[in-house]
């Protein structure tokens, strides 16, 4: 985000004078003045962003949600982009401003959560954190409404049925709220849909993190346990296919290699290390 700086001079020198320079004619930046320019803006933009959020939700009721993703995405470029420290610049002060919309242009039971949108009241407490002077609860309000609004592009993925999609934008929702637990479980049942081994299993990391967020006994918590047992024999059987598949691709490329010194894979056998690897044996 730029910021907007505003000059202030002296009058011009005569014309029968030749123009000096000193502390009273060097032009000079009033920052706090900036500053309070750049604050009126992202209000300003928030507030057209609210507009069009509220277009957005009126198209995904009444099922246009092409238009509805249109109006989402849109809101979404209003808003200022979010800071990333990476990993290696944690503590460093070294940040990188991310635009949501980039991957994005990309507590409910799971029946009202899947496929409905949200509203910033229905999620107040996104982007929880100091909320000391303006700009901070001003970063709070633009992650938490870059976060409703990943979130409602997630569910217009989950109507147009593009799961990896979905996972994308909740994934962008939950960069700026990670205890948003609306986010969090549709993407482990978008991930559940896509039913790779991969995807099953970031699905169980979501839900045991849904477990964390909800209150033990409640029926939210009890849903998630559920959905738990049933996950587990699915990763599982999704596991053992993908590696046997692999297996069978390598088999396939051995027995070319192989063939040429009279050898096959059936020479080679594969068995459990226990250690959750294989340890391989020759067999004549």
């Amino acid at each position: 985000m730029s910021s907007a700086f505003i000059t202030e001079s002296s009058p011009p020198a005569s014309r029968s004078t030749s123009p000096t320079l000193s502390a009273d004619n060097i032009p000079t930046t009033d920052a706090s003045l900036s500053h309070e320019v750049d604050e009126e803006v992202i209000k300003s933009r928030l507030l057209e962003a609210e507009e069009r959020k509220q277009e957005g939700t009126e198209h995904f009721r009444a099922r246009r949600y092409a238009e509805a993703l249109v109006a989402y995405r849109s809101a979404l470029g209003l808003l200022p982009r979010r800071p990333v420290v990476h990993a290696q610049d944690k503590g460093k002060g070294k940040e990188r401003a991310v635009d949501a919309s980039e991957t994005s242009a990309s507590n409910e039971d799971a029946a009202d959560t899947f496929d409905t949108v949200d509203s910033a009241e229905e999620h107040p407490e996104a982007a929880a954190g100091p909320a000391n002077t303006a700009t901070s609860a001003l970063e709070q309000e633009s992650a938490k409404a870059r976060a409703v609004l990943n979130a409602n592009i997630g569910a217009c993925h989950v109507k147009l049925e593009e799961w990896a999609e979905v996972v994308t934008a909740c994934t962008e929702a939950i960069a700026d709220d990670p205890t948003y637990a609306k986010a969090i479980l549709r993407r482990a049942q978008a991930n559940e849909k896509i039913g790779s081994w991969s995807a099953l299993s970031s699905a169980q990391e979501d839900y045991n993190k849904l477990l964390e967020l909800h209150p033990k006994g409640s029926a939210q918590a009890r849903d998630v346990e559920r959905a738990l047992r049933f996950l587990a024999p699915r990763a599982e059987a999704a596991q053992k296919r993908e590696v046997d598949e692999m297996f069978g691709k390598l088999k396939g490329i051995g027995n070319t290699v192989l063939g040429k010194f009279g050898l096959s894979t059936d020479n080679f056998k594969f068995e459990p290390n226990g250690q959750g690897g294989y340890a391989m044996n020759f067999v004549r």
